[in-house]
């Protein structure tokens, strides 16, 4: 039986994007994660391969409706005060504030609705972790700026940012400035707003936006120490640790490499530098990191607070052409790991390695660390009863909350809370499904946008309700 600390923050986490709904009420702005389909286009998409700015009626987009939480957030929240939550992470969606993004005032209203939801968060005893920016930003700022391959975005962040900071000082204390950042070069349009045009360097623009999005989020550290000394701010990363595909060095040097490109921007948050690594081998690319006057101070002088990261599955790298089995339904690419399972996603599933990738990031940065992200994606169906009995959630979770609490009591990590991903059915970042469920609340919606949002609780629930009453001690299913 592992012990946790007092005052461990169990809770769940969402996105705005993925369940607020709403899209075009309040005065919200068009963003850009609703104009991303489900279907075979959605990956050309949101990899900026394909330019899409405008609804057709071809396709099918599950961010204009998603699970109407904008409507439903006192029943959602009331919800997770009944399975005890300490913590909720969410996000805020930028074009509720600003919903051009470029302009001098925000928009009261979206202000205030937000302003709601913290309070009503509280008034249960739970504590918002908000994500200033998860995959969304106004489409004014991508057809009039370009997304993050301008400097401007930083202006335009920085009074974003201000304005929270200042409105929700007595509100909010846990802030993470960007999710998972390294999305950058894995899906440039959700991560940076990034549309690609023909013959451009691309890996260029990715990381021209990747040290604007650095600068932007030191710049929001600085200020929101200065607005409220209280204020804790994190970086967050898609982790997963790199095996090498055999002994042979080559594999070993490749999954080095490959783990590199993620923490890249880690070290950059936490430790306040470019690494060498880094810089070396984008010079031998005749990439130039757009530095300007001001820009190593603001990083160096202002690092995070804590890491914070999601962790699905362990991945696989092999220097071999030969091998590449490839896993599915990953954004991520990595070949298969025979001594894994895999969910029906495609997704690998290793609890120790959620273990192995919690000492790699605290070995490397020496901060608190926070899982914001942890889940397992299914397709769960009601039973006769009208029940959800999802077993193979409860084993997924058992198993990595175990491991967790093996970082804590025996690795001797510190870590502030867990809150597991989608703890209510939400839409799908990386397929747009509503098929692909990680919550504890069962929401009546399919991935064609029928169903009536009814929530309904699945056996997980009361599983993850046992979890927190006993701070983790008891994790056997129920």
């Amino acid at each position: 039986m592992v012990k946790f600390p007092e005052g461990f923050l169990w809770g769940g986490a969402t996105a705005a994007n993925q369940l607020e709904g709403a899209f075009d009420q309040g005065g919200r702005g068009l963003a850009n994660v609703d104009l991303v389909p489900t279907g075979p286009d959605r990956y050309p998409i949101i990899t900026g391969h394909m330019k899409h700015f405008s609804f057709d009626e071809d396709h099918f987009y599950p961010a204009k409706e998603a699970i109407d939480f904008y409507h439903r957030y006192k029943e959602d929240i009331a919800l997770f005060a009944e399975m005890g939550f300490k913590a909720y992470r969410m996000s805020i969606a930028w074009s509720r504030i600003f919903p051009k993004g470029d302009e001098l005032e925000p928009n009261e209203d979206g202000l205030a609705f937000y302003q709601s939801v913290f309070e009503e968060l509280h008034k249960y005893g739970i504590e918002p972790i908000v994500t200033i920016t998860h995959f969304d930003m106004p489409m004014h700022l991508i057809h009039e700026y370009g997304g993050w391959r301008n400097r401007k975005l930083i202006d335009f962040y920085e009074r974003l940012v201000t304005t929270l900071f200042t409105r929700y000082k007595d509100l909010v204390t846990y802030w993470i400035t960007f999710n998972e950042i390294n999305m950058i070069l894995h899906a440039p349009f959700m991560g940076a707003g990034i549309v690609f045009n023909e013959g451009e360097n691309e890996e260029e623009i990715k990381y021209t936006a990747a040290h604007h999005e650095l600068l932007a989020s030191a710049l929001a550290t600085k200020i929101a120490h200065q607005i409220n000394p209280n204020n804790k701010l994190g970086c967050m990363i898609a982790a997963g640790q790199y095996y090498p595909h055999t002994h042979n060095p080559a594999d070993v040097r490749l999954a080095q490499i490959m783990d590199q490109e993620n923490y890249f921007f880690i070290d950059v948050q936490s430790r306040g530098v470019y690494p060498n690594y880094a810089l070396r081998r984008l010079a031998a690319q005749g990439i130039q990191i757009p530095f300007e006057k001001g820009d190593e101070e603001l990083l160096k002088e202002n690092t995070v607070d804590f890491i914070s990261f999601s962790y699905y599955s362990s991945r696989v790298a092999s220097a071999d052409p030969k091998v590449n089995q490839q896993t599915e339904g990953n954004i991520f690419a990595s070949i298969k790991n025979e001594y894994l399972k895999s969910s029906e996603w495609g997704w690998q599933i290793d609890p120790l390695g959620f273990r192995i990738t919690m000492n790699e990031l605290y070995d490397r940065y020496q901060k608190p660390l926070f899982v914001v992200e942890n889940g397992l994606g299914a397709a769960d169906k009601l039973d006769q009863n009208g029940r959800i009995e999802d077993d193979y959630r409860i084993a997924y979770l058992k198993a990595h909350i175990e491991e967790m609490g093996k970082s804590i009591e025996e690795d001797g990590i510190p870590v502030i809370g867990y809150t597991s991903w989608g703890c209510i059915d939400l839409v799908s970042a990386g397929t747009g499904e509503m098929k692909k469920r990680y919550g504890y609340i069962y929401v009546d919606r399919d991935n064609e946008g029928k169903g009536t949002f009814k929530r309904i609780k699945k056996k997980s629930f009361d599983w993850y309700k046992q979890v927190i009453a006993t701070n983790g001690s008891n994790l056997e299913n129920i």
